[in-house]
């Protein structure tokens, strides 16, 4: 008589919560022993019961994080696990992806499925259908309980009732019911007065974080200390844009009246956030005036799609990195641009110094002198000459966008290209330096006269 294989089986129990886990016979042990009579019941077909455990109690079948089921993969890729033994195929899985990709394991190592209750083994075709169907409505199941889930909160929230989270300062959670704590409400309060009067967040952490308030202090539910801590400026942000002070709960972009207290009047609310958009405003000015002051804005394009490139810079070290950069956009559909960016610095020096060669070009000094004689005959060369040197040797300590103004009067585009920089002069240039020396030079007559 032919002696059979011993098959070590492997009993794998899950409970998604952890409710009554701390009874003495818990829902995990009467999987076990379930499994456990199955196994002694199939002996004579040489099974037996591995002693290691593999139970996660408190963790959704939804996903594959559970320690329990990472250490029994790990003893199947191992070779120690010949059938895995479950009470009903959800205990092992309730996503039909997640278990496809099990099977997959367990087919690579020559591991068998089985379930006690619903009767059969993935080593047969049958009861590879039965599983798929079975998993396909566990899954659904899955997904049903979660609609309900979603469906039941967003009701709770229109409301108005609060749905978790950390507690909020200013109020405690009692009985999943926001009631206003009584010493830390007039600190709610005071953090939207001084914020309104200092109109500045970093201000008002160093005033907060110096009189020793603290944000909310708590237990969590896991039983650590949470919060009471100085003052970041993203928790002051939190605490002055959040509606809830206002009565008020959110649900997806809307507002439902809350069945909690107000701490604030919403004319101060609204007042903060008017602070909030007027610093948001003078912000966007400043950005907007540091990239509209780059010398090339606007002139500047690629060589390859003649897209414009944009000023940009990058901060390393507390060191700004100026450059152009072209459109990422069309960089893809392009395909001949030559360089994605460029050093600011490298290439507005070199039209710098294109701009100072044109000031003491004689070619350039010829040309202006004439237009400047046929507008005005009275007009001397020596003044040319001294307006053109005023121009040229002051440039360095022009503000950047006067520099950048008559270097667009000069300049049509820079255009970059693999082997250099292209420079288009404009048409009516030359009518523009004119019109700017002429200023200078009635400039030097008011100050020769003075």
């Amino acid at each position: 008589m032919t002696e059979k294989k011993i098959l070590r089986c492997a009993v794998y129990t899950r409970k998604s919560t952890e409710e009554g886990l701390d009874m003495e016979y818990n829902t995990l042990d009467a999987q076990r022993e379930a499994g456990e009579k199955y196994i002694e019941a199939m002996r004579h077909e040489g099974w037996r019961i591995m002693p290691e455990q593999y139970d996660d109690g408190g963790y959704s079948g939804g996903n594959m994080d559970r320690p329990g089921l990472q250490k029994l993969m790990a003893d199947i890729e191992a070779g120690r696990v010949d059938v895995v033994v479950v009470y009903k195929i959800d205990r092992l899985s309730r996503s039909l992806a997640d278990f496809a990709k099990m099977v997959e394991i367990f087919d690579k190592h020559d591991t068998s499925f089985v379930s006690v209750t619903q009767h059969f083994n993935t080593k047969d075709s049958m009861g590879r259908l039965t599983l798929n169907i079975l998993l396909s409505f566990a899954q659904f199941e899955r997904e049903v309980t979660g609609e309900r889930i979603r469906d039941k909160f967003a009701a709770s929230k229109k409301k108005g009732m609060w749905m978790g989270g950390p507690p909020p300062l200013g109020y405690d959670v009692v009985e999943r019911k926001l009631l206003t704590n009584a010493k830390e409400a007039p600190q709610v309060k005071y953090i939207f007065e001084r914020f309104v009067a200092l109109g500045s967040l970093s201000l008002l952490a160093n005033e907060l974080n110096t009189k020793g308030h603290k944000t909310k202090s708590y237990i969590s539910q896991t039983g650590k200390h949470q919060g009471g801590k100085a003052f970041s400026l993203q928790a002051l942000r939190t605490i002055l844009n959040n509606r809830l002070y206002l009565a008020e709960v959110h649900h997806k972009g809307k507002y439902y009246p809350g069945q909690h207290q107000a701490l604030i009047e919403k004319d101060l609310f609204d007042k903060a956030q008017s602070i909030f958009a007027e610093n948001a405003g003078v912000k966007r000015k400043r950005t907007y005036a540091a990239k509209s002051d780059a010398l090339l804005k606007g002139i500047i394009v690629c060589g390859g799609c003649e897209s414009a490139m944009s000023p940009t810079y990058t901060r390393k070290k507390n060191k700004q990195y100026r450059y152009y950069i072209t459109n990422s956009y069309r960089q893809h559909t392009c395909g001949e641009c030559p360089v994605s960016r460029i050093p600011a610095g490298e290439i507005e020096e070199i039209i710098k110094g294109q701009l100072r060669a044109v000031f003491a070009s004689p070619q350039i000094l010829v040309e202006i002198w004439r237009k400047m004689r046929k507008e005005d005959r009275n007009f001397q060369e020596h003044d040319m000459h001294e307006a053109l040197q005023k121009l040229g040797s002051f440039w360095d300590h022009l503000f950047p966008a006067e520099q950048k103004r008559i270097t667009q009067l000069l300049i049509e585009r820079v255009v970059i290209k693999s082997h250099g920089v292209d420079i288009e002069y404009r048409a009516s240039g030359l009518e523009n330096i004119v019109h700017e020396l002429q200023k200078t030079i009635n400039n030097n007559a008011k100050e020769m006269a003075a």
